[in-house]
This record gives C-alpha cells, structure tokens and sequence, in this order.
C-alpha cells in the first residue's frame, strides 16, 4: 500500500464525508463533516490530517491545542485498511506536530461502546487514565433535542 499523510484541503470533502460515515455511523449530527470540518478550517488547520491512497481518502485524525493541552479527535482508518499503519502513521504526525507547538500532554476520548480500540493506543503509548468525562451542549446547540452521544435514528 503507498500512502501519504496530508492536510485536509477542499478536494478531500466528499472522502472524509464518506470515510466518517463508515466509521463513525451513529455520529450525531453536530459531528458530521458539514459541521465539523468548517470549524476545524477555522482553527489549526494543519493539525486535520488524512492518509491517502493516492487521492483516496483512507484515514483521517484532528488535532487540536489550547496552549495547555493536546487532543486528538475524529481517528478513523476505513475498515479496509486497517491493521496496516495508517491509524499508527496518522497518530504519529499529529503527534509531532503537537509537540512542535510546544504541547507536553495529549489528551483523547475513547466512547464506551468502542473498548476495541483501547488496545489500539495503548500500543502507541498512551493510558488510561482515572477521568470521568463530562459534556455541556451550547444554549445555541442546532441540535437541542439530542443528548450528547445519542446515537442517529434510522
């Protein structure tokens, strides 16, 4: 497999689109890329990155840095290719650039009903710590009606 990592840019929207709506199915919509990747645009658009298979979008990871801490959101790997390096190559490139930005701790949220992947970080060093998470929806929120992780309805 040749893969690349890369910055998101514009031509990737419909790949990412298609890419989360694999693996991250239940997503509510306040996470869908029509949402999300305009206001990631807006802030550290270095930090979301893609693998690709030659234009293929294949995986992607956003990073994101306060100034205090780093995080990593929406990793995702297409079904049929993982077990391959891409999650691991993705991981690592938002590392480093976190780290050039001074960040000394990264931070990421695994949801309860994706335990399968704790292994995954674990293998590239992270722990598990002792935290409960906690969430606040916007006054604002266009979605008012869903709680937070509530899956979408069919």
């Amino acid at each position: 497999m040749s893969m690349e990592i890369a910055p998101y840019s514009e031509t990737h929207f419909a790949g990412v689109k298609a890419l989360w709506g694999e693996v991250f199915p239940d997503d509510p919509p306040r996470d869908y890329a029509e949402v999300s990747i305009p206001a990631k645009a807006k802030e550290h658009p270095e930090l979301f990155l893609l693998a690709l298979e030659g234009e293929h979008v294949v995986g992607s990871v956003m990073a994101g840095y306060d100034g205090h801490r780093g995080w990593l959101y929406r990793v995702a790997v297409a079904k049929a290719h993982r077990h391959l390096g891409v999650g691991a190559a993705l991981i690592h490139e938002a590392e480093q650039r976190l780290w050039a930005l001074g960040c000394v701790k990264i931070n990421l949220q695994v949801r309860g009903t994706n335990q399968n992947v704790t292994a995954f970080y674990q293998n590239l060093g992270y722990v598990v710590e002792d935290r409960i998470s906690m969430g606040k929806l916007a006054p604002d929120d266009p979605f008012p009606s869903r709680p937070l992780d509530s899956p979408r309805r069919s």
